[in-house]
């Protein structure tokens, strides 16, 4: 029969490679699952401006988009900073995650983790991203939506279970470097992350 422990790491698992696509030990990094423009609630933009830069920020500024693009991609920044606070404690409290991200975004990274939380990890280090874009933008859209294509870095990311005091290691072959998609909705003035996938197999 299988222990509380043993479910709870086999729980952890799963939820890490839903990310991933590929078995990174112990890894919880969350995706965010897509929500209708209909939500109950629009977070508020944050007042206070954030250190968070874009690792890639549009060219052309001739662009007619390129102010708005470049608040996509402020956003993006801005919940992958929040994210990686929540998973270095395996805790929300404390960070500014609603202001970035969708209320039904936000159930997937609670789940993500209270199951972090029973299994006694957390993350250290963090990932690293370049060549972010917004591949598309609909401003004239009743709820203006928006897509982002990002290079994921996960080299500097240690999965820590504070139960056994170790690093749990990646598995040979894992791929630390690998593209990654998000969708965005302006909601309210403010650009909320709507979805988060990665392409585990798909380097970049």
């Amino acid at each position: 029969m299988m222990t509380p422990t043993a479910k709870a790491t086999k729980n952890l698992l799963r939820s890490r490679n839903r990310l991933i696509g590929t078995a990174l030990a112990g890894c919880c990094v969350f995706v965010m699952t897509a929500c209708s423009s209909g939500g109950e609630e629009n977070p508020k933009a944050s007042s206070t401006p954030s250190s968070a830069k874009s690792s890639v920020a549009p060219s052309n500024t001739a662009d007619p988009d390129a102010a708005a693009k470049r608040e996509v991609l402020d956003s993006y920044d801005r919940m992958w900073t929040e994210q990686m606070k929540a998973y270095h404690k395996a805790d929300e409290k404390g960070t500014d995650l609603q202001k970035y991200a969708t209320l039904d975004a936000l159930g997937q990274v609670r789940n993500d983790l209270a199951r972090m939380r029973e299994a006694g990890t957390v993350v250290r280090g963090d990932v690293k991203h370049s060549k972010t874009e917004v591949k598309s933008i609909d401003l004239g859209a009743k709820t203006p939506k928006a897509s982002v294509k990002d290079c994921m870095d996960i080299s500097g990311w240690q999965t820590y279970n504070t139960k056994d005091k170790r690093v749990q290691p990646m598995p040979p072959g894992q791929k630390t470097q690998y593209w990654a998609t998000a969708t965005a909705e302006r909601w309210d003035g403010q650009w909320l992350i709507t979805s988060l996938t990665p392409h585990g197999d798909d380097a970049c």
